[in-house]
This record gives structure tokens, sequence and C-alpha cells, in this order.
């Protein structure tokens, strides 16, 4: 069985990991995320300005202390839009671990995406589903459930929160920092219909059993 991709050793865990994932603006996409544990400590975030930010080059993700895990830098020009992943902050010169795209360049808001791994051609990912929905699903090489984005339902009321809160679910051994990075991309690919809330697509493309 191969292994998965690790970009950070500290973030992978022996436990389902689920982490509530909150869009810091409603004016322009791709803001910034803050990201908290089952506990409500902050774990994660990405910081970006401005009602540009889907052309921006470059995201990074930091840990809660600021400290570059993760850069994620848009690969130009590309119709498929394609991200490569580097480990930490990217300086020049440094190589890729993986390339995110998408398979199709027709359609959006259902988003079938591909990741691919430069120094492991046998490690590959899919995602399928609908992000600006907030339902997706991450698998690897062998077609295993290892992440899944899902609408995120006040345990106190039952009620579905809006599409700025979300949760992100990650099965054990499967990089979480790696998993928030691909939901980095996921936002700048879909940014559009971010808020589109006159899409009803909430079913994802059969892969695997649920």
């Amino acid at each position: 069985m191969k292994e998965e991709l690790i970009i950070q050793e500290e973030y992978v865990y022996k436990e389902e990991t689920q982490l509530t994932v909150l869009k810091t603006s409603l004016f322009f996409t791709g803001d910034g995320f803050v990201v908290y544990d089952s506990k409500g400590q902050l774990v994660f975030r990405f910081d970006s300005y401005g009602p540009n930010t889907r052309d921006k080059e470059e995201l990074v993700l930091m840990n809660s202390h600021g400290r570059s895990l993760l850069t994620l830098r848009r690969k130009k020009p590309s119709l498929h839009q394609r991200w490569e992943g580097f480990k930490g902050e990217r300086i020049d010169g440094d190589k890729p671990l993986f390339n995110v795209k998408r398979s199709s360049i027709i359609g959006r808001s259902r988003t079938t995406v591909t990741v691919e791994v430069y120094d492991d051609s046998g490690v590959e990912y899919l995602i399928e589903g609908c992000f600006p929905q907030r339902i997706c699903k991450i698998f690897n090489t062998t077609k295993q459930l290892v992440a899944e984005i899902r609408r995120k339902v006040d345990p106190t009321t039952s009620v579905m929160l809006g599409k700025e809160v979300f949760m992100l679910c990650v099965q054990p051994g499967f990089d979480v920092a790696f998993a928030m990075g691909l939901v980095l991309v996921l936002d700048q690919i879909n940014g559009e219909n971010h808020y589109d809330n006159g899409t009803t697509e909430t079913s994802v493309h059969p892969a695997t059993g649920d």
C-alpha cells in the first residue's frame, strides 16, 4: 500500500480529526480562513486582503503562531487552474512537492480536481464534489476516503450553519495541513461561485462507498 503524502509530520494524527473552518470575510473571495479544532483552539490561519485575492499567485497556510507550513503557487498560464505546493515558505529554487488542477475546464460549481505527487508517481489524489455547497470528498490512490468537506450543523439547535462555516474531517494518517492546503486551492478554483446560493447541487460524484 502506498504511503500518503506528508507535508508536515506534526499534523499527522492517529485519530480522525474534525476541524471547523471559518471564512473571515464575506465581502471578497479568498480573503482568509481561520481553522479551529474540536476544543476551539486555533490550528491554522490564512490571511490575504483585497477584492482580487483569487488572482494572487501565492497562498501561504500558517499555523496559529504565524509559521508558514505550506505555500501554494499558481502556475501560469493554465486553463486547468494548476497550483503547485511547496513545504513551508517557498523561496526561489525550491522544487514543488505536488500539483493540483481541475480535471476539466468546463463547469465550476461541480468540480473534479486531481492532485499529483511529483516524486512518487504512485501517489495521487482525487477531489470530487461541489465546493461552493461545501460537499467534497478527497480520495487516495486506492480510492479510500482520506478527507471530507461538509456543512457544519450547530449541535445545540441542529440548524445547518451558513457556508462561511464548514467542517474539514481528516482520516487518521493523512496530513491535516495538506488537507487544509487543498481547501485553499478549492476556494480559489471555485471563487466566483463561492456564495452561489442559487446552486442546488449537493451530490458527490460516485467514486467509492460512503
